[in-house]
């Protein structure tokens, strides 16, 4: 991998990395930008305890553009956009409309090919494997930040799930605090260790590995299964056997394999509902631990991938339970959604 870091016309950060070491980078952003100005701001909620981010200026971000003129495609003839060069393996930037900013953390998008007609699910092997790539150098940098304390890499995938670029890309915040879902993991993970003297996640894995009623696949370095409780209609946690906090501490073995393991479970969501049915819409969201916590080796870097769609044509909605009072009803047992899932291998 090779990995060229340049600036765009407002000074923001832009990171090329490409599969061939030879790869010359030097293209110029010919955009008159001006500098970015944010008003991201982070709010404490006295009543729950967590917080929330304001972040006004993202009002005037893109919103749906047609094809020809999608910021995420490779800048060609008079054409411009957020990549100068004409072409690009994988290029992260600093977001122009970021939610998280200066003292505030920091976002970035990663363009995961320029064919604005792909998704993660048609690259290729090699192509995904420099995408893990780019996710794991891109931890370890804003990791190194004095502002930034978690590191979330995520894609989200469909109109249906909120997305405003239809080119095939991916998002990386730096929070500045640990976030409410991972604070309540620490908590769950310490408390377990208190009672049963194990590490939770690894007892969990055991658990439904010797179940074997959820696990949707399994490898010699990989296990993917369904949560006895799931959330969400087709929901996916995928655990490295090898625990690990993060994407930088994976062994070769297990980063070699993941490339092959994540696009199954990719294409299998997209078989979930038959053919004939448009791509499903997707969250995927890689779970790693805080930089600077005691007992971080307690945590277990994972995958948490699922869908809003419940049944062909029908979206699950965070109605009052839900989105009032924190509790999830779903109409789709664990089972059932593992079975599916298994189903529609593709191999």
């Amino acid at each position: 991998m090779k990995k060229t870091v340049t600036r765009l016309a407002d000074g923001r950060e832009l990171i090329y990395y490409d599969s061939v070491d030879g790869t010359v980078r030097n293209a110029v952003d010919r955009r008159p930008l001006d500098a970015v100005s944010t008003s991201s701001e982070i709010r404490h909620d006295p009543l729950l305890g967590d917080a929330v981010a304001v972040a006004s200026h993202r009002q005037g971000r893109t919103y749906h553009p047609p094809a020809d003129a999608c910021p995420l495609c490779p800048t060609r003839d008079d054409r411009l956009s957020e990549i100068p060069d004409s072409h690009y393996d994988v290029a992260v930037f600093e977001n122009r409309f970021p939610s998280l900013a200066g003292d505030s953390g920091r976002c970035e998008v990663v363009c995961f090919t320029s064919d604005h007609d792909a998704s993660f699910a048609d690259l290729t092997e090699e192509q995904a494997a420099l995408v893990l790539a780019a996710w794991t150098d891109r931890t370890a940098a804003l990791g190194a930040l004095d502002q930034v304390t978690q590191v979330f890499c995520f894609e989200n995938r469909g109109a249906e799930i909120g997305v405003t670029l239809g080119h095939p890309h991916g998002q990386i915040y730096g929070y500045p605090f640990v976030t409410p879902r991972t604070e309540l993991m620490l908590r769950s993970a310490a408390r377990h260790r208190a009672e049963h003297g194990g590490n939770l996640f690894d007892d969990v894995v055991a658990r439904e590995e010797k179940d074997g009623s959820r696990i949707v696949l399994a490898t010699d370095d990989w296990i993917a299964h369904v949560p006895y409780a799931a959330h969400w209609p087709y929901e996916v946690h995928l655990h490295p056997r090898r625990r690990v906090p993060d994407l930088i501490a994976l062994d070769e073995a297990a980063r070699a394999e993941l490339p092959r393991v994540y696009l199954e479970l990719l294409r299998r969501f997209d078989r979930i509902f038959g053919p004939g049915e448009p791509p499903t819409p997707y969250i995927s969201a890689w779970h790693q631990a805080p930089f600077g916590i005691a007992d971080r080796e307690e945590f277990a870097l994972h995958l948490e991938l699922f869908t809003i769609r419940r049944t062909s044509g029908r979206l699950k909605f965070l109605a009052g339970s839900e989105s009032g009072m924190g509790v999830f009803i779903n109409d789709v047992p664990p089972e059932a959604a593992a079975q599916r899932l298994r189903e529609v291998a593709s191999t």
